[in-house]
């Protein structure tokens, strides 16, 4: 399904990327920190996507997290700091993949045994400021 670039598109994105990030909250201390750290990726992705849609204009995605800060930062100046804050995140391992396929990590281990210390509380701490400064910037436009 393609998506719909278009202002009123992102509020929607942005309401998914909320419901991930309180998913994951859910999940601390109580679950697999791999589960954590997939969902606050998802929810990362849907609002840096949301930002991108609230443009209104085609982009060619520069794939991950990453390049759609880049992305993000270059076209909006009020966004400076955010490619530092999702780099922090992605060095956290946060990633779509890592932390669901086996093949990311030396055998036998699983990704539910790859993530046994980390902090996920600052983790949601840095995603939560990511998350309300990009709702900002959206409901700006």
């Amino acid at each position: 399904m393609a998506l719909i670039l278009s202002i009123p598109e992102a509020p929607r994105w942005l309401c998914q990327a909320t419901s991930d990030l309180q998913a994951a909250h859910n999940d601390i201390r109580h679950c697999c920190p791999n589960w954590v750290l997939f969902k606050v990726h998802q929810a990362l992705e849907k609002a840096l996507v949301a930002a991108v849609l609230c443009r209104g204009e085609a982009f060619e995605s520069p794939g991950g997290l990453m390049g759609l800060a880049q992305w993000l930062e270059m076209e909006e100046l009020e966004l400076r700091g955010l490619v530092l804050h999702v780099q922090w995140l992605c060095g956290c391992s946060v990633d779509g993949k890592a932390t669901q396929y086996p093949n990311y990590h030396p055998f036998p281990m699983t990704p539910t045994e790859a993530f046994p210390s980390m902090d996920e509380e600052e983790v949601l701490k840095k995603s939560q400021k990511v998350l309300m400064t990009l709702k900002d910037h959206v409901g700006r436009k």
